[in-house]
């Protein structure tokens, strides 16, 4: 499954706030009632009664608001009949306020458990294109160890703009990565539509360039199908990478896109595209050539692919994150922690956190095992 995401609270957190805001309705009834007991007469605490229905339309369902809304009442009741004061007009028009505000608690409560019932259904509806659009990622390819990050910019978003997918094929792996320009549902419906191309084409394409042109096609084709559709105006950077099984290298192809990281040992270096290709949907600018870099990748090598919220987050001074500083000091930690590691560290060091996309796979070749005979 994709890691990453939105940070959501904790559960047990979650689960000690709602109970403290279904405790606290009560809790401003008993406190109202300690001071107006004990305090001088002309005192008045009664009216902070009016808290408590509100309080609870917070928490509390119909009911339960209705059941707060009524003892508040009984309490301000008693209260206003030990105090002396006469039926009317005082302690009628106190009760009043309290049955209004009481009334409109209980409408409160109930537009806040439609909304959520809506929110629930939205959640799973977006569960289920993630699934379809962004599926998990296998931990094992092959000979390689994969790891994701992905986190989408947009609040309460389960994708975004950027995609990623690996492919067990004959004879090797095939991944992307890439990122759309742009946010919104336009740049997810861009991804969507490349995915799909990579999916198709991936198994029978003849090598790399023969991919990436199958990716440019398919774009072009379903914005001539759909010219009016937001995504016909975006392009898209992608990077390829094809790992064989009989070689210990690498073949990538980078569309516009930034350069993967390559770490050997305690080295980590930027993979060096003489000729990039231009990104997905402006390729048409220019003669199409795509060149493909041959790297060595042997065991116990490890490549990070990442998009440009990576690369391109800020702090408040300006300055980009320092991604090739940062994993040169990770190179002793296990692959399946640079993805948290690496969350966390880009949260803390960007300006009021990440405001783009962000997502990154690192592929392993784990050292190989000597025979034991």
């Amino acid at each position: 499954m994709p890691t990453g995401g939105h940070r959501q609270l904790p559960a047990s957190r979650t689960r000690t706030q709602i109970t403290l805001g279904r405790i606290l309705p009560f809790l401003v009834m008993a406190l109202t009632v300690a001071a107006d007991l004990l305090t001088p007469e002309r005192e008045r605490f009664d009216r902070l009664l009016v808290a408590a229905p509100a309080l609870g339309a917070v928490t509390w369902g119909v009911r339960g608001t209705c059941v707060i809304g009524a003892l508040a009442m009984a309490v301000r009741g008693a209260l206003g009949v030990a105090r002396g004061e006469p039926l009317v007009p005082d302690l009628l028009a106190n009760e009043a306020v309290l049955a209004t505000v009481t009334a409109a608690a209980v409408w409160a409560s109930r537009v806040r458990l439609r909304y959520e019932r809506d929110l629930r259904e939205v959640t799973a509806v977006a569960e289920v294109v993630q699934r379809v659009v962004l599926r998990p990622l296998s931990p094992r390819l092959g000979p390689l160890r994969l790891h994701l990050l992905y986190v989408a910019a947009a609040a309460k978003a389960r994708i975004g703009g950027d995609f990623y997918e690996a492919v067990r094929v004959p004879g090797g792996v095939r991944l992307m990565l890439g990122d759309v320009q742009g946010k919104g549902l336009g740049a997810v419906e861009t991804a969507s539509v490349i995915l799909g191309s990579f999916r198709a084409a991936v198994d029978d394409a003849d090598g790399l360039p023969a991919l990436a042109a199958r990716l440019e096609r398919g774009l072009d084709r379903y914005s001539a199908w759909d010219p009016d559709s937001d995504a016909a105006e975006r392009f898209a950077t992608v990077v390829l990478v094809e790992i064989p099984d009989d070689a210990h290298v690498a073949r990538l192809l980078s569309c516009g896109h930034p350069a993967p990281l390559l770490q050997r040992g305690s080295e980590v270096r930027a993979v060096d595209f003489a000729d990039p290709s231009l990104p997905l949907s402006l390729a048409g600018l220019a003669e199409e050539r795509h060149r493909v870099e041959e790297i060595p990748f042997g065991p116990g090598d490890r490549l990070l692919l990442f998009t440009d919220g990576v690369s391109e987050t800020r702090d408040r001074a300006g300055v980009f994150y320092p991604l090739e500083e940062r994993l040169r000091g990770w190179v002793r930690e296990p692959g399946e922690r640079l993805p948290a590691l690496l969350h966390t560290d880009l949260v803390a060091y960007g300006a009021g956190g990440l405001d783009d996309d962000v997502a990154a796979i690192l592929v392993e070749r784990p050292e190989e095992r000597p025979d034991r005979r």
